[in-house]
């Protein structure tokens, strides 16, 4: 039977309460990022995306806008650190979580993304909006990922070495 905590700094972390403060965090940072991003037109892409399909995209030009946008990249993170607690929690690697960035990036930018009007095509964004935001997506899901395989498999907190 797996352990749901482990060990860290004398208390005992949740898996799950885990996940939904990375989430949080990962939101917060990045979605942070992405609003600086767009400002300086480094990308075309608001951090209202997400959202696109249940606003108008002119909602995301004013501040209201662009707090719910920021609100459901939040909400984005916060899932997309469940299911990766869920599914990956015991890769070590660094290189599961940029992978994972990479896969949420093609999800959204070339699957649904397109089809539901939350992006264009990825040909038509252009190559410097591509770049920007695929690069984002790798550090989101790396510090995601990266972030919970410490957490959970770094072997000083899980089996401590006793002094004799």
């Amino acid at each position: 039977m797996e352990k749901q905590a482990t060990h860290t700094g004398g208390f005992l972390t949740s898996r799950w309460k885990f996940a939904l403060y990375i989430g949080f965090f990962a939101g917060c940072i990045w979605g942070a990022v992405k609003i600086v991003e767009h400002y300086f037109k480094f990308t075309t892409v608001s951090i209202g995306f997400i959202a696109e399909p249940f606003f108008k995209h002119s909602f995301f030009d004013t501040w209201a806008g662009l707090f719910v946008g920021w609100v459901f990249f939040i909400g984005f993170s916060i899932i997309a650190a469940v299911l990766y607690m869920m599914a990956m929690w015991k890769l070590r690697s660094p290189w599961w979580g940029v992978a994972y960035g990479a896969v949420w990036w093609a999800v959204i930018y070339l699957a649904v993304g397109p089809y539901t009007g939350m992006t264009y095509w990825s040909w038509e964004l252009g190559l410097y909006t591509n770049i920007t935001d695929f690069c984002l997506f790798l550090v989101w899901g790396m510090f995601i990922g990266y972030s919970i395989a410490i957490e959970y498999t770094d072997r000083r907190f899980t089996h401590p070495i006793h002094k004799t």
